[in-house]
């Protein structure tokens, strides 16, 4: 490229001097390049895109929910809400089953004490890995792995023995009062869930974590400690209603409106 040619390219986007013109008009390089510059001034500006009546409302939805809220909400504050609740109703089964006694189970203080413990450790767990920020994101594996884990050990933890009541009427008992114990903390955690969009680890692990209150309570009181009882009145309703909370927020509608 001749310094003329140069000097042609620094002044497209306006009339040439005659010089240059006269340049530009005997090189073929300099024709090419001003009549590509031509050819480029000539296509129509883009048309600013209009805001359709679906944009509009969400613009302002938006703007209605930062309003309310300007500052967004530490997401501890939904976990504390949610171990409280549990907290509640961890108390109130204590005290309406155990009557006769809070701890019925006729296995060791060890096992007891041990199995207890792990069962509150999923029930934190669980209500973490729910209400925990997006950015951090859980897979199945150490999930239904804990779930596994903790069943595995109640059944094989139960004390063996059988109360004197036929196997039928202990069983309702139970299934009962695990399905009674789990629908307000059940509910407030698929309200929660609802604040952000639909994973499904998060839904079970708040199924688990819910209904897992309800089976500490049994855990503690139930005095039927065989195999039986333990996997069909206690291990069974409990994932039934893990399960449960997995189809529900499925269905269920998620009220996000972050910009």
């Amino acid at each position: 490229m001749t310094p003329e040619c140069e000097r042609v390219l620094d002044a497209l986007g306006g009339p040439l001097p005659p010089e240059l013109a006269a340049h530009a008009a005997s090189c073929e390089d300099c024709r090419a390049l001003t009549s590509g510059f031509e050819a480029l001034e000539a296509v129509p500006p883009l048309p600013t895109p209009q805001a359709t009546p679906g944009m509009e409302a969400a613009r302002r939805k938006t703007l209605e929910e930062l309003a309310i809220t300007p500052v967004a909400t530490p997401w501890w504050r939904e976990l504390l809400m949610l171990l409280a609740t549990y907290a509640m109703v961890l108390g109130v089964g204590l005290s309406a089953l155990g009557r006769a006694g809070v701890v019925l189970n006729s296995a060791s203080p060890v096992v007891v004490g041990g199995l207890a413990m792990l069962i509150l450790a999923l029930v934190g767990g669980g209500a973490y890995v729910a209400l925990a920020p997006g950015r951090r994101r859980f897979r199945w594996a150490p999930v239904a792995v804990g779930a596994a884990l903790v069943a595995i050990l109640i059944v094989l933890g139960g004390s063996g023995t059988a109360p004197a009541r036929s196997f039928l009427s202990g069983l309702m008992r139970c299934v009962m009062s695990e399905v009674v114990l789990s629908v307000l903390p059940l509910a407030l955690a698929l309200v929660l869930l609802c604040r952000s969009a639909f994973q499904p680890v998060r839904a079970f692990a708040a199924g688990l974590s819910s209904a897992g209150v309800s089976l500490f309570v049994l855990h503690l009181h139930c005095s039927d400690g065989t195999v039986d009882h333990l996997m069909v009145g206690h291990i069974v309703p409990w994932l039934l209603l893990a399960g449960v909370a997995l189809f529900l927020r499925s269905r269920l509608r998620t009220r996000n409106y972050a910009p």
